[in-house]
């Protein structure tokens, strides 16, 4: 019976890929769930220094702050693409990767010289494929980002925009609107646009200056922009991650019933075939 033989095999061998697919999945919800509350945590503090910007700003102030200057034309600007490390998390990576291919062949039809930094090994691993050149490559970011991630992402590049040898940086990442709604977002951090403050005015006792206070706030906002990008990214991977597991789990339970039942069948017929040789005998003994 050696179709039986291979059934059992291939029963055995998708039951043990189910045990994992599960495994994974529950890792997935664990992590996501840690990483929604580092989003839900992270959101008060950009909605309030953004009220603060935005209370503070006028354009006198403006001109006298690089990360404000506004360039008449772009001619230099720096894409930070975020992706995984990992896969196995259906189409999160492919998504981005769309994501940036559209701004970067936006920008440069404008004629803009475009330079690319991107996080993660799966981003890395298809700019390499496809021969294009990076600027910058990390995977040493974990699915635990922190605030000195993000400062180490931007930091370098608020000095090039400072010095006027970049006109605008672009974050492409995933959004994380919920669970089932993850949609790869490309934004601009710089220069900093100021955030349309959706609170009352406030009045502020400033000290020392309106000036002093923002020189300090705009580079902790930019910060601030990268930082939600990097855990957003994080729960929009895991909530990926957890929906291609679960739907592999599904799949192999699916595929386990159709093995069973074709195991079975096969079994049965092996049986009623070894019955009908032995009636058979029996009868042309008799005979």
């Amino acid at each position: 019976m050696a179709k039986g033989r291979e059934l059992k095999g291939r029963i055995k061998s998708t039951e043990n890929t189910r045990k994992i697919t599960r495994t994974m999945e529950m890792v997935a919800t664990s992590k996501m769930k840690r990483a929604q509350d580092r989003v839900v945590a992270a959101r008060p503090y950009a909605r309030a220094l953004g009220d603060v910007i935005a209370s503070l700003y006028n354009p006198d102030l403006a001109e006298s702050f690089p990360l404000l200057r506004r360039p008449a034309q772009e001619r230099t600007a720096a894409v930070v693409l975020l992706t995984s490390n990992r896969g196995l998390a259906g189409a999160f990576n492919a998504n981005l990767l769309k994501e940036a291919r559209t701004l970067l062949a936006s920008l440069e039809a404008q004629g803009v010289q475009v330079r690319l930094h991107v996080v993660g090994r799966k981003g890395i691993g298809y700019f390499k494929y496809v021969g294009r050149a990076l600027e910058k490559e990390r995977t040493d970011i974990t699915d635990r980002p922190t605030a000195a991630d993000a400062a180490g992402l931007v930091d370098g590049l608020m000095g090039e925009f400072a010095a006027g040898s970049l006109d605008a940086v672009y974050v492409v990442y995933a959004k994380f609107n919920s669970a089932l709604s993850t949609p790869p977002t490309a934004e601009r951090i710089l220069p900093v646009a100021p955030p349309a403050s959706g609170a009352a005015p406030k009045d502020y006792l400033l000290y020392p200056s309106a000036g002093e206070i923002l020189s300090d706030l705009l580079p902790a906002y930019v910060r601030n922009a990268a930082y939600r990008a990097l855990v957003e990214t994080v729960a929009a991977e895991q909530s990926a991650r957890r929906t291609a597991m679960k739907n592999a789990t599904d799949n192999a339970g699916e595929m386990l019933n159709t093995l069973r039942r074709t195991y079975n069948r096969a079994r049965q017929a092996h049986i009623t075939q070894e019955i009908a040789e032995i009636v058979g005998g029996a009868a042309a003994l008799q005979g």
